[in-house]
């Protein structure tokens, strides 16, 4: 019955095309307001004409009636009679302002109501009417003046066929009724009111939390990047740096730190392309080629020697291979980001990369490096991917820790499940 946009639910008007004419204006006007101009009312559907006649016609059957039995009563004057039927034509005519003024009309048929039999259709019409259109609020005082009123009518216009008290007992069942029936109506387009805003908050919600996936997905796309780039980047920087104090280096170094820039430089692209590619796609798990795990640790710490840092790496997990794919990248992110910040933050130090742990005990990761000899440079932004390592690791089910010991040695220790 609707569709949702960017910012807010707009109604479908095509859900309407093949059954407008079925559906009161009421409920068109409120499923599609935009086919209401603004100032005007609801134009009448087919539905609404047939309504509208039948509920005349039916006000008129019941006058003629009571215009019968007014004149037959022996009770009521012939100027009497001749009032009752006058008034009973009026109050048939103003059937057809039931939809525009419901609550008006309900209260000017309450005096024609008492002073005219004939009016009794149309005052039962409008009563319905008010009931249907109307909050509980203004048909609990109609209809409680109407009911008040009705030992009042027969005391002044007794009826010639029934006795007093039937008459009265009949006449407050019938009221009764037809704010009951009218007040069911209005319940039941409240309640499909209700099941369609119910059905856009659905929508909206579906929207939103769509949105909030999409927007997870690319802070953790970002802090790949963030992981990736910061140690292919710094190998660059560490090795054009080498090259640019050591112009006189022998032939063999420069052809290797060219060697090197060249294929951290290769590979920063490659790791660009996946992620961008990610991003189009708009799926996270849909990268070019596999992320690294546990098994591409060595290759990690080869690329960092290769780079002149200092490592020593003290691995005692029997089989990498067997570590989860997961909990594997994770640590691999983990002695990744350990070994760029202590190329960047303790150049010349030794860094020592301990991974141990086995199955139902969990994997423990520790990259530690001594304090640096003099001053270093402080490093823009620095911090960003600890805290990116930090929940990578929570959402992993583990936790990390990382700080400056007593010895002025920085370690970041983390541990991860292994079922």
């Amino acid at each position: 019955m609707s569709t949702v946009s960017r910012d807010e639910t707009v109604s479908d008007p095509e859900a309407f095309a093949g059954r407008r004419w079925l559906m009161p204006s009421a409920v068109i006007h409120e499923f599609d307001p935009s086919a209401v101009r603004p100032g005007r009312r609801p134009r009448r559907t087919a539905r609404d004409w047939i309504v509208d006649f039948s509920c005349f016609l039916l006000a008129v059957l019941v006058g003629i009636i009571g215009a019968e039995a007014a004149g037959d009563n022996p009770h009521l004057s012939h100027s009497a009679a001749t009032l009752d039927q006058l008034l009973g034509a009026l109050a048939c005519a103003a059937v057809w302002l039931r939809r525009r003024w419901p609550l008006g009309l309900a209260v000017a048929t309450i005096p024609l109501g008492l002073l005219s039999d004939s009016a009794g259709g149309a005052c039962t019409i409008a009563l319905f009417t008010l009931a249907v259109h109307r909050p509980f609020k203004y048909v609990a005082w109609v209809g409680g003046i109407n009911i008040a009123l009705v030992p009042v009518t027969f005391r002044m216009r007794p009826d010639a066929d029934l006795p007093y008290v039937v008459s009265v007992v009949f006449s407050v069942l019938v009221i009764a009724s037809i704010i009951g029936w009218g007040l069911l109506v209005r319940s039941k387009r409240q309640l499909m009111f209700s099941l369609r805003d119910r059905a856009r908050r659905a929508e909206t919600e579906a929207r939103l939390r769509a949105e909030q996936a999409q927007r997870l997905a690319r802070e953790a796309i970002a802090r790949e990047m963030h992981d990736v780039l910061a140690h292919r980047l710094t190998l660059l920087s560490v090795h054009a740096g080498a090259l640019e104090f050591r112009p006189d280096a022998p032939r063999e170094e420069v052809a290797r730190a060219a060697g090197v820039i060249r294929e951290s430089a290769h590979e920063a692209l490659q790791d660009l392309r996946e992620i961008i590619g990610v991003l189009r796609a708009g799926d996270q798990d849909e990268g070019g080629r596999p992320q690294p795990t546990l098994v591409a640790l060595d290759t990690l710490v080869a690329e960092s020697r290769e780079a002149g840092m200092k490592v020593v790496l003290d691995s005692r997990v029997t089989d990498p291979a067997a570590v989860p794919a997961s909990v594997g990248r994770t640590a691999y992110r983990i002695a990744q980001e350990g070994l760029t910040n202590a190329r960047k933050h303790a150049p010349g130090t030794e860094v020592t990369v301990s991974v141990s742990g086995g199955p139902g005990s969990g994997l423990a990761v520790s990259v530690c490096n001594p304090a640096p000899e003099g001053e270093v440079p402080h490093v823009p932004g620095s911090g960003q991917g600890l805290i990116g390592l930090t929940e990578r690791a929570t959402l992993a089910g583990g936790r990390l820790e990382h700080g400056t010991e007593a010895d002025g040695a920085f370690r970041v220790r983390a541990w991860l499940p292994w079922p």
